[in-house]
């Protein structure tokens, strides 16, 4: 099954192309420079309207993660031993084609659902919503989007009367005022970020971080309200009631363009009655949530801009709605500098809520309305259209798990790990009757419950299609790698499973730019200003304008070819009388309490250089670095009480499962709260699945479920040793450690803690590489083991072993490995880890765009630096994506501090 062939000949090196970054829904833009040799050189495209050059670590470091060693290039098809075999597309094609039909005609086409994923381009979006909708006849199309921007769509489509964000990026260089709703900007979204920080600097905005975690975003605020989790409607409904008390609503846009304004208010004034009422239930002094009121109701521009701590919600459409009810109350919306702003979390989310990839909606921002339904029917000639909204992916995986649900097709996305309950997910996936797996990865938590069919799908530098961010723009991702292996796109796999079910007519496209095409003229089809999202300048579309498309923001009707940058400044909401519609909200509360069985609330989320399961973002070796290991971040007086220690490991557990993770104390953490990352899976480490401890209650209008607060509990588990482990190839550790794998120059690494000793260790050492060119220094009594393993006088291992506490950095033994070609002459001075080469130790990854450790930012703050613009003169940390630069301030704080003391 291993992908180890080497790219198609790419000839030489090429000039730049313009395309689009794969993380973030930021939207970056990004210029790929092929070498030649199956790789590319990556910078940021300065001509990009969304991130003018800049990148975050991740995007910078695209170019580390082309490799083909993890990929999957051939179609494998399960056998009879669980294992897979090669087969020819010709095959597996029909075999899939075979397998849908028999499930279809034995127990109806909604016994089949697709799972999609914010990843996918536009077009493969577009194809698997149109073949299961429209021919299949199944409404049960989701996405992992449902994981992410579900609760804000809800909330558009409730207030506005459709999925629309009115405002642009511009916004956050013009506004006067910016506040951050449950998000970490800095490190989810440090291109932006880096954005309104120079806004602040170059025109004394203000910023205003609400969360209840302090998070890196924090160091960039002027005023942080550190909220109880799930009172953000409370405090949004409070702000709605002081700006009515102090005559600071537009009285005229509220006439002109909202209804159901007076009925809101009297809710949000049983809800929020009055600061001091505010300020209980929000966990803030009433001190400050006046000074948030006052600042809020005094300064006409402001950007409320909100992420998954308000998504990921039980009651995320009514934390979404107070928001918005907000802005319309005083008509702060689609003009410059100001209006409701979502920070979308996945690359082309956007374009995936276009074409219908949420359950609920159908292409073109069609509902399942039988005028709908019958549009999309006639545009498409669809033999069998799906008549209700389907399966959201919550409900959908437990369809699964009853066995409503027969055949699965997930594509790009591994929701093994990241739904709820994620390992009930992963057992359901493994009694489907027929599951099919699009990936471009050869091994990860999905594909290890063993499906039917794996189709090796093209993956970023291969694709061609376009994407939409966060601000509606559209962009081209272009390709700039040729297909490895037999390697295909998504879009074209659907077509040729469509072809022979019998609907090729309907799926003749000649390549991305056609189905694009079609996706522009259904969004027109009977449109006249009636629905938002209108592309219909695109509908005819030659290839070579496809293939030169410059990034536009929707609607770009007919006519209209450069877009539009704002709506909703004059009204003109898509809603049947054109007017914004205020609706009360529930009571704000979280969909589980805490108990004695579970006192703490579990929270759960992003890291700076990591993404979802680190399919990519764990291949480059710089973005493995910073954070090496899964943890949990706990309050330090919840540490003292239960019994752990900063370094330490601590099991987290409720009544859907348990993780265990390395402790790391962190005062901006709540007492009573927990944050563990999403990112690892089975593939990375031991025991750090946290969607197997997460909750599956979810918001009645989006189907978003509550990550962010699952009642849990916490305490301390103990192993005798740690220790690290260098190696080319990957060793196994004794059965029962604890371990973490990440990607580092020169292989692979593993952060490991064990209750087995040095012989067990040397034992599986000498099992994995024998005797020769082992060198070891060995101290039973004192329970320390260090080896190196030399075949031809290069470094092929190393491993340390030391009592728990005691284990020494590894960073400069991560120096020597890095060079396969280095010969460490030596060798005790390795097993000591002293540096071989005179360089100092350059200690844990502050800066991953430019590699700055810890010890060199220490350095020169001790050399004379005053500032992180000084150590970004020195240095070069902190100058890229400035995701860093708060953890550049701390480490000067704390410099200063050792002076004063």
């Amino acid at each position: 099954m291993r992908g180890e062939a080497p790219r198609p000949e790419a000839g030489p090196a090429e000039r730049a192309v313009r395309t689009a970054c794969p993380y973030c829904g930021v939207g970056c833009g990004v210029l790929a420079t092929p070498d030649g040799r199956g790789g590319a050189t990556i910078a940021g495209d300065p001509a990009h309207p969304a991130n003018l050059g800049r990148l975050c670590s991740k995007g910078a470091a695209l170019g580390e993660t082309l490799g083909l060693g993890s990929r999957v290039l051939h179609p494998l098809r399960r056998n009879a031993t669980s294992g897979y075999d090669r087969v020819s597309w010709d095959s597996v094609l029909d075999a899939v084609a075979d397998g849908l039909r028999a499930i279809i005609a034995r127990d109806g086409p909604e016994a089949v659902a697709f799972y999609l994923s914010g990843q996918l381009l536009t077009e493969d979006y577009y194809v698997a919503n149109k073949l299961m909708k429209g021919f299949i006849g199944s409404p049960h199309v989701d996405t992992n989007s449902r994981l992410c921007m579900s609760s804000t769509v809800a909330g558009h489509r409730r207030v506005f009367g459709s999925d629309t964000v009115p405002g642009r990026y511009e916004d956050l260089d013009e506004a006067d005022l910016i506040v951050l709703v449950g998000s970490n900007t800095a490190w989810c979204h440090p291109v932006l970020f880096q954005r309104l920080q120079r806004n602040r600097a170059e025109r004394g905005a203000r910023v205003v971080v609400i969360d209840p975690r302090v998070t890196a975003t924090a160091d960039g605020a002027d005023m942080v309200l550190a909220i109880k989790p799930g009172s953000d409607a409370v405090l949004f409904a409070g702000l709605l009631v002081h700006l009515a008390a102090n005559g600071l609503t537009d009285a005229h846009y509220l006439a002109d363009h909202v209804s159901g304004y007076e009925a809101a208010l009297e809710n949000a004034r049983q809800i929020a009655p009055n600061i001091a009422s505010v300020a209980s239930r929000t966990g803030l002094t009433p001190a400050v949530v006046a000074g948030f009121y006052e600042l809020w109701g005094a300064t006409p521009a402001v950007v409320t801009a909100w992420s998954q701590g308000v998504n990921q919600s039980a009651q995320g459409t009514d934390k979404v709605a107070a928001i918005l009810h907000c802005h319309l109350a005083t008509g702060r919306i689609g003009q410059p500098g100001c209006g409701p702003f979502s920070l979308t979390g996945q690359p082309n989310a956007m374009g995936g809520r276009e074409v219908g990839g949420l359950a609920n909606m159908l292409a073109a921002h069609m509902g399942y309305a039988p005028a709908e339904i019958d549009r999309v029917r006639r545009f498409w000639n669809a033999p069998r259209m799906a008549q209700a909204e389907g399966l959201k992916a919550v409900a959908m995986m437990e369809a699964v798990e009853a066995r409503r649900i027969h055949a699965l097709w997930v594509m790009a996305t591994n929701p093994a790990v990241s739904l709820p309950r994620a390992d009930r997910v992963r057992a359901a996936l493994g009694r489907l009757d027929l599951f099919i797996v699009s990936e471009n990865v050869l091994s990860n938590d999905t594909l290890s419950a063993k499906p039917h069919f794996i189709l090796p799908a093209a993956a970023w530098g291969e694709k061609d299609g376009t994407v939409t961010n966060s601000e509606r723009r559209i962009s081209r991702q272009r390709a700039f790698l040729p297909l490895p292996g037999e390697v295909r796109p998504d879009w074209w796999i659907l077509c040729e499973v469509a072809r022979r079910l019998g609907f090729g007519d309907a799926f003749a496209y000649a390549g991305p730019g056609d189905i694009y095409a079609e996706h522009a003229a259904l969004s027109a089809f009977e449109n006249d200003g009636s629905r938002d999202f209108d592309i219909g300048a695109h509908a005819g579309l030659s290839k070579r304008d496809y293939d030169a498309l410059e990034p536009v923001q929707w609607p770009v009707p007919a006519g209209r070819p450069l877009g539009t940058s704002r709506l909703f400044a004059q009204g003109g909401f898509f809603t049947a009388d054109g007017r914004a519609r205020m609706v009360p909200l529930a009571v704000p509360a979280l969909a589980n309490a805490t108990s004695d069985a579970f006192p703490m609330l579990l929270n759960t989320g992003r890291v700076r250089d990591h993404w979802h399961t680190m399919t990519r973002s764990g291949l480059s070796p710089r973005l493995g670095a910073h954070i090496a290991e899964p943890t949990v971040q706990v309050n330090p007086a919840d540490a003292a009480r239960i019994g752990l220690s900063d370094g330490g490991f601590a099991r987290i557990g409720n009544a859907f499962g348990a993780v265990v993770l390395k402790v790391a104390l962190d005062v901006g953490v709540q007492p009573g709260s927990l944050f563990a990352p999403i990112h690892w899976s089975a593939e990375t480490a031991s025991q750090a699945r946290i969607g197997a401890a997460v909750q599956a209650d979810c918001d009645p209008f989006s189907g978003q479920p509550e990550m962010k607060a699952t009642p849990s509990s916490i305490a301390s588990v103990a192993y005798a040793s740690q220790g690290f482990v260098l190696s080319r190839d990957g060793f196994a550790l004794p059965e029962g450690s604890w371990w973490a794998k990440l990607a580092v120059a020169g292989g692979q690494g593993q952060l490991f803690a064990t209750d087995s000793g040095p012989a067990e260790l040397m034992g599986a050492i000498r099992s994995a590489f024998g005797e020769d060119g082992l060198t070891e220094m060995v101290d039973l009594d004192g329970g320390t083991y260090r080896c190196a393993v030399l075949r031809e006088g290069r470094l092929v291992a190393a491993i340390f072993l030391a009592p728990f506490g005691r284990l020494p950095l590894w960073d400069t033994v991560k120096r020597a490995f890095a060079d396969p070609a280095a010969v460490p002459d030596n060798r005790l001075a390795l097993l000591a880890g002293r540096s071989l080469d005179g360089a100092a130790d350059p200690g844990p990854t502050v800066c991953a765009c430019f590699g700055v450790g810890l010890s060199a930012i220490r350095a020169a703050f001790a050399g004379g630096a005053t500032s992180p613009e000084e150590i970004g003169q020195q240095l070069k940390a902190g100058t890229n994506c400035g995701s860093c630069l708060p953890e550049i301030r701390r480490i000067g704080a704390q410099a200063r501090a050792t002076v004063a003391a």
